[in-house]
């Protein structure tokens, strides 16, 4: 006689959807209260406190996971943003590339923008060049091809004027966590390229053929 096979348990959760679900629970909790305790953030996802310590050994590794997580998001934005679109104009448009990249970025900003407040207690000024170097990098290069073919202003090097408007775009992004100010990145799309030489209406015209609402700058 054949035995009836044994009755299975319900299946144990996933490891990488477990860690998922604690990063995402991390990334809500902290931007509420970047104070936040372990437990609390094991509460936020519905799991114990061990469980958090299984995947974590402390608040240092769950910060560096948010990082390493933000860091894959911005990669793959990045190269979202650099590839060939069959464009109707077949010249150079650096203003165009950067409100793309603008507009590509800013939801990765947006979603992992508890790590501003995080950064200087937890990250460290260095990690947080690490993490932006890509980005900065990316949009140093725009500005080069935009200034050599006279669409941004020349008065500023491409690596110093990069790093100008990555400081711009961080102090709309801490607006936005702040309350002070909403926007989807069309509005700072605008501002970054107002803020580079582009004509107030030019840039308007630019966020607004890449899709974006009419923008307004803050």
């Amino acid at each position: 006689m054949t035995s009836l096979p044994a009755p299975r348990g319900p299946r144990p959760r996933k490891p990488r959807a477990t860690r998922t679900r604690i990063l995402d629970a991390a990334r809500q909790t902290l931007g509420h209260d970047p104070d936040s305790s372990l437990g609390a953030i094991a509460e936020a996802a519905g799991v114990a406190r061990r469980t958090v310590y299984g995947h974590f050994t402390g608040r240092a590794a769950l910060i560096e996971g948010l990082t390493a997580e933000a860091a894959e998001a911005m990669r793959l934005a990045i190269a979202d943003a650099r590839a060939p679109r069959p464009d109707p104009d077949p010249l150079p448009d650096p203003a165009t590339d950067l409100a793309r990249f603008v507009l590509t970025l800013w939801p990765v900003g947006d979603r992992y923008r508890t790590l501003l407040g995080l950064a200087r207690q937890d990250l460290g000024a260095q990690r947080v060049s690490e993490l932006l170097a890509p980005a900065r990098d990316t949009v140093a290069a725009i500005l080069a091809r935009g200034q050599q073919h006279g669409v941004f202003h020349t008065g500023v090097p491409p690596g110093p004027l990069s790093r100008a408007l990555e400081a711009h775009l961080l102090a709309l992004l801490d607006s936005v966590s702040s309350g002070l100010w909403a926007d989807d990145g069309t509005g700072a799309a605008a501002a970054a390229l107002i803020a580079v030489g582009v004509d107030r209406g030019v840039a308007a015209s630019t966020v607004r053929r890449l899709g974006g609402a009419s923008p307004g700058t803050p």
